[in-house]
Order: structure tokens, then C-alpha cells, then sequence
């Protein structure tokens, strides 16, 4: 396998508006002044994209854009990043778009104010298909218009990394990643019993099994059963913590391509989560 290559990204890229408070609000009525608010590209698989580039990674990002406005700011910033882009046309024209209410200590509310739907293969699948497979590392990111790359990818014996968020363990949507995962990313914010759902997914066949818990460091399961946890790496402040998630996977995918064990992999994945959450930038250089 060519470690060199290009690795796979399938999912959101997004146009996003920021807004930072002091704290996020209560659900009551109510005015609130922001600190500040910005706009700039989102989705977790160009947040993958951005930070697998931020440690000089070649990268194939095949993901959903409308004919809006918000369509070429996404293109411009993943293109100036050195990202190569196989767009295919939302059906209804509309970008993925977002609203992220931020809290002073790091809180994130995130609205979906505009989603793709189900999205046919289109003309951008045979470059797809050819960049997959071509690929050291498939990643196939939550979203409907994965789906198709993510058993095209199964039926094709590739390894699938699939990061699968604050999962509660329970949620159908998440079903068909989390069994096709031979690489496992997910947090336990919402999975108070994680060592017992890690444990089961190794013993359903897969590989690793990593599972970040912010502040408090990250797990990891491998296949023989072997535990490895480490601290997260400290920050004196936090700036943004929009792609802390993101970086850390790519920190992670990045050592594991370059040959290091489950454990400076961890290593790698908490030290650019803690670049990330302390840079406004969705994937900071360094």
C-alpha cells in the first residue's frame, strides 16, 4: 500500500456563521448581545480535508455543494488549502449551512439550518470510486450522500474510518457506519457506558476502536483486546472549539499512515485537537 497517496474523505463541507457568548442561553425568551461572530467553512469532512493538509497529507474530498452563494467560499478556502475537490451538485441547489452558537468556556450549539438530502452517485462517482481505491485511508463521514461510497467501499475490502461523533450508542442513522468501521471514532459525551460499546465492536471485528473524552484525554481499544488511554494535552485557553474533533482524527490518521503504534497515534490526535481549540482556524498549521 502507497502510505503516500492521497487519502479519502466522503462527506460535509458547509458554509457556517459563528456566534460567541459569554455562555450559551438558557430556553427561555430572551435578548442576548455576541461577543462577535464570524463566517467560514464547516463540516466534518472538511474539517478532516483541512487538517489532514495542515500536517502536509494529499487529500481526495468528494462532498455535496449547491449553485448558492455560500457553494464557491466553501470551494475557495478547501482549494487554496491544497484539497482536491470531486463536487457533486446538491439536488436542490442549497449548501450545507450551519449556525454555531458558542459558550465562553468551549459549549458548542450547532443548528443545521440547511442539510443535503439523499444524493444519486452523479457524475462524480467513477473518480470517486478510482480515488477510494486507490487510497492508503478511506474515511466515510455521517452523511446521506456518503452512503453509497461507504458500501461501495465494503463490497471493495477497503478499511473504512468512520468517526461517528457523540453517538449514544442507540441512534439508526448511525447503525450502517458504525458496523462498517473498521476504524471506530466516536465520543462519550453522550455514552456514559463506552468501554462496553468499544468492547463490542472489537469483538464484532473492528480494528481499533478510539474513544476521545475532551478535556479528560481518549481511549482506545485495538483488536487484541489491548487498552491504551491518554491525557489530553493542556491548554492555557480556549479559543474555538470548532474541528477539535476533526484535527484530532486527522492527528491520529496521519502517525498511524507514518508507522507509529496505537499510543503515539493518541499522542498525535491530542496534540493537534489542543492546536485546534486554541487557534480560531478549523485546522491551525503547526
Amino acid at each position: 500500500m502507497d502510505t503516500s497517496a492521497p487519502v479519502f474523505v466522503a462527506g460535509p463541507a458547509s458554509w457556517n456563521e459563528l456566534v460567541y457568548l459569554d455562555a450559551l442561553p438558557e430556553p427561555r425568551s430572551q435578548t442576548l448581545f455576541a461577543e462577535r461572530h464570524r463566517a467560514t467553512v464547516g463540516g466534518t469532512s472538511a474539517g478532516k480535508a483541512l487538517n489532514l493538509r495542515a500536517v502536509g497529507r494529499e487529500v481526495v474530498l468528494r462532498t455535496v455543494l449547491g449553485s448558492d452563494d455560500a457553494a464557491p467560499r466553501v470551494e475557495d478556502v478547501l482549494r487554496r488549502a491544497g484539497v482536491t475537490l470531486l463536487v457533486e451538485p446538491s439536488p436542490d441547489g442549497r449548501t450545507e449551512r450551519h449556525l454555531n452558537l458558542m459558550g465562553g468556556a468551549g459549549e458548542r450549539l450547532s443548528i443545521y439550518l440547511q442539510a443535503p438530502g439523499e444524493v444519486a452517485p452523479g457524475s462524480t462517482w467513477d473518480a470517486a470510486v478510482a480515488a477510494l481505491t486507490a487510497a492508503p485511508a478511506v474515511v466515510v463521514d455521517l452523511a446521506l450522500p456518503a452512503l453509497p461510497l461507504l458500501r461501495e467501499a465494503r463490497r471493495l475490502g477497503k478499511d473504512v474510518w468512520c468517526d461517528v461523533h457523540d453517538y449514544d450508542g442507540e441512534a439508526e442513522f448511525h447503525r450502517e457506519f458504525v458496523e462498517a468501521a473498521s476504524f471506530l471514532f466516536l465520543s462519550s459525551d453522550r455514552l456514559p457506558g463506552y468501554r462496553a460499546f468499544m468492547e463490542a465492536r472489537v469483538a464484532a471485528g473492528a480494528r481499533l476502536v478510539v474513544c476521545t473524552h475532551g478535556a479528560r484525554g481518549a481511549s482506545a481499544l485495538t483488536a487484541d483486546g489491548g487498552w491504551v488511554e491518554v491525557p489530553a494535552v493542556a491548554v492555557e485557553r480556549v479559543v474555538d472549539t470548532n474541528g477539535a474533533g476533526d484535527a484530532f482524527f486527522a492527528g491520529y490518521l496521519d502517525a498511524h499512515l507514518r508507522g507509529a503504534g496505537v499510543a503515539e497515534a493518541l499522542g498525535e490526535g491530542a496534540r493537534r485537537g489542543a492546536l485546534c481549540v486554541q487557534s480560531p482556524d478549523l485546522a491551525p498549521l503547526g
